[in-house]
C-alpha cells in the first residue's frame, strides 16, 4: 500500500474514532468534544476542538505516541489536545494548527496556560520531535470535583472506560514507539499487555526526569533508525 493509501485510511479511521470519543457522557466527566465550557467564547467550542483534535492527530509523520493521564482543566478541557494549552496554541507553536495562532479559545482576560503542556512541547522542540509526537491520555475525557474549573485523579472504573478507545489508537498507529506519561498511563497500557516507555510525568517537579527519560528515547529510535 502506497504512502498515500495508507494516510487516507489513518484519517478515516481517525475521523470515526473521534466521533466515538465525542459521543460519550459520564457522570463527574466532561467531554471537551461534546459539552460546551463556560468559559467558551464560541457557540461551536465542542466542534472546534474537534477540528483541532483530528489535525492534531492526523500525523503523517508520527513516531511518538506519548499517553498521559486525563484532560486538565487548564489544558485540553479547553484545547481540545492532549498537553495543550490555549496560550501554545495562540502562539502558534503546534504543529499543523498555525491557523488558530491568534484565535482566542476562552473568554479569559489572559488565555489558559498549563505547566505540563508548556515543558513537554518545549523539550519536543528542543529534541527537533515536535512533527513527530502524537499526544492521547488514558481517560480522554476531563475528571472534576464539584466545579468544571478543577482537577482530581481518575477513579480506576473510569481509567477503564478508557481502555476501549486508548487500544483502538494504538491499533490506529501501529508501528509507532508508545510513551507513557506517569502512573496512570503506565498502568493503562500495561493492562492492555502495550509495549512502551515508561518516562516520568514533568508535573510535581518532575521536568528534570522528564527531560533526561525522553533525550534517552529519541536517541536510542535515532540509533535505531
Amino acid at each position: 500500500m502506497s504512502t498515500t493509501s495508507t494516510n487516507s485510511s489513518r484519517s478515516r479511521k481517525l475521523n470515526a474514532w473521534i466521533k466515538r470519543v465525542a459521543a460519550v457522557s459520564m457522570p463527574n466527566l466532561f467531554n471537551p468534544w461534546q459539552q460546551r465550557n463556560d468559559m467558551d467564547i464560541s457557540e461551536d467550542g465542542p466542534e472546534q476542538r474537534i477540528k483541532r483534535l483530528k489535525l492534531h492527530l492526523d500525523n503523517p509523520n508520527a513516531r511518538i505516541l506519548m499517553v498521559g493521564e486525563a484532560p486538565g482543566h487548564l489544558g485540553a478541557k479547553y484545547s481540545g489536545i492532549a498537553f495543550t494549552s490555549e496560550r501554545l496554541l495562540l502562539e502558534g507553536v503546534i504543529p499543523r494548527l498555525e491557523k488558530f495562532a491568534n484565535a482566542r479559545i476562552s473568554m479569559r482576560k489572559l488565555p489558559f496556560s498549563e505547566p505540563s503542556a508548556t515543558t513537554i512541547w518545549k523539550i519536543a522542540y528542543e529534541l527537533g520531535i515536535e512533527h513527530n509526537i502524537v499526544l492521547w491520555n488514558a481517560l480522554p475525557w476531563h475528571p472534576y470535583k464539584d466545579v468544571l474549573s478543577s482537577n482530581r485523579t481518575p477513579t480506576k472504573a473510569e481509567l477503564e472506560q478508557g481502555l476501549e478507545f486508548l487500544k483502538d489508537l494504538v491499533n490506529i498507529y501501529c508501528g509507532v514507539t508508545l510513551v507513557a506519561i506517569g502512573r496512570k498511563a503506565q498502568g493503562s497500557l500495561e493492562g492492555l499487555g502495550i509495549p512502551h516507555v515508561n518516562i516520568r510525568h514533568p508535573s510535581m517537579g518532575g521536568a528534570p526526569a522528564f527531560r533526561k527519560g525522553l533525550t534517552g528515547l529519541v536517541k536510542s529510535l535515532t540509533r535505531d533508525s
